[in-house]
C-alpha cells in the first residue's frame, strides 16, 4: 500500500485558519488520475494539487490541480500555495519556479521578508486576457438572489473572462455584495441555456472603491458554494479593468472570504504586453497540517 505525503497551507493570509486552505501532495509520482480525483474529493477543499516531475527538465515541476469534481487548467491559490510548500522543502533559496499546468507555463516568484524568511509567492497567469460572452444582468441577479438594479453595468456588463480559467465577472454595489446568496437551480438553468459558456459557470462578484476591491466567488455546480480566495478570478478581473482604461499597468488589492470568516488578501497587477493584457497575483501563506494518504 503506497503512502503519499501531503501538507496543507492557508493561502493569501498570514493568519492560520484564514485565507483559502490547500492540500499539496509534494511527490505524487506514481499516483493514478482517479486516485488524484478521489483524494481531492476526500479533502473537500476548493482545490488539491499534485506535484510531478516536469516534462521539460528545465522547469521546476508539473502541477496538476483538482477541485472536488474535475481537473482544472489553472488556479491561483493552488499555484501560490504549491510554490510555498515546495520552497519550504527546498535546500537552497530558489527565487523563481516554473510550473507546467494544463493551461500552460506559470512563472512563480518566491517572496521572503527582509530577514530572508519565506512568506509567500507571486505568480504570472499563464494566458493573456480572453473575453467571452456577455450575460444579462437579469440572469446574474436571479442566480444570486439580487435585484437587477444591484448589478452595475456602467463599466462593463457581466462578462466571461479568463487568463487560464474562466469566470463570469460582475460588478455589484457594496451592499449587494454582502447580500448575495447563490441559487444552485438558477445557476444550472443559466448554464443549460448558455451554450457559449461551454459547460462551465463560475461567478465572480466584486465591488470597487478605486483600486481597493472586495469580491466573492461562487461555483456551486462544481461543489464550491463559495470560495475564500480565487487568484484565477482576481487576475482576469484586474486585466479586464485595465482593458477599460488607457493605462499601461495597474495594481489592485483584492479582499475576499470576509463573508465566510476566512479573510483573504490578494495583490493583483495587470499590464499591457504588446497587443495583449497579462496579470499576476501574489500573497502570503502559512503552513497548517502534514500527513500521509494511504492508497
Amino acid at each position: 500500500m503506497p503512502n503519499y505525503r501531503f501538507t496543507t497551507v492557508d493561502v493569501f493570509t498570514d493568519q492560520r485558519f484564514g485565507g483559502n486552505p490547500l492540500a499539496v501532495f509534494t511527490d505524487a509520482n506514481g499516483m493514478a488520475d482517479g486516485e488524484m480525483q478521489s483524494l481531492a474529493t476526500e479533502f473537500n477543499l476548493s482545490e488539491t494539487t499534485f506535484v510531478l516531475p516536469p516534462r521539460d527538465p528545465t522547469h521546476t515541476a508539473r502541477v496538476r490541480i483538482f477541485n472536488r469534481t474535475h481537473e482544472m487548467p489553472f488556479a491561483g491559490h493552488p499555484t501560490v500555495g504549491t510554490a510555498f510548500a515546495l520552497a519550504r522543502m527546498a535546500s537552497g533559496d530558489a527565487e523563481i519556479f516554473e510550473f507546467e499546468v494544463l493551461a500552460g507555463l506559470v512563472a512563480v516568484r518566491i517572496e521572503r521578508d527582509a530577514d530572508g524568511i519565506l512568506r509567500g509567492a507571486t505568480i504570472d497567469a499563464p494566458q493573456p486576457l480572453l473575453l467571452g460572452p456577455q450575460i444579462s444582468p437579469e440572469s446574474i441577479a436571479g442566480c444570486i438572489g439580487l435585484d437587477t438594479a444591484d448589478i452595475i453595468v456602467a463599466a462593463h456588463p457581466p462578462v466571461e473572462a479568463s487568463v487560464g480559467n474562466t469566470y463570469v465577472i460582475t460588478e455589484v454595489s457594496e451592499t449587494a455584495l454582502s447580500r448575495a446568496v447563490p441559487d444552485v437551480s438558477a445557476f444550472r438553468r443559466l448554464l443549460e441555456r448558455s451554450p457559449a459558456l461551454n459547460g462551465r459557470f463560475s461567478l465572480y462578484l466584486y465591488s470597487r472603491d478605486g483600486n481597493a476591491i472586495d469580491a466573492r466567488m461562487f461555483a456551486p455546480l462544481v461543489g464550491t458554494f463559495e470560495d475564500p480566495a480565487t487568484g484565477s478570478a482576481a487576475t482576469p478581473l484586474a486585466a479586464l479593468l485595465l482593458s477599460l482604461s488607457s493605462k499601461e499597468s495597474e495594481d489592485f488589492v483584492v479582499r475576499q472570504g470576509v463573508h465566510m470568516g476566512r479573510p483573504s488578501l490578494m495583490r493583483v497587477t495587470a499590464h499591457r504586453a504588446q497587443d495583449v493584457i497579462r496579470a499576476s497575483v501574489g500573497g502570503t501563506c502559512i503552513p497548517v497540517l502534514q500527513g500521509e494518504a494511504m492508497l
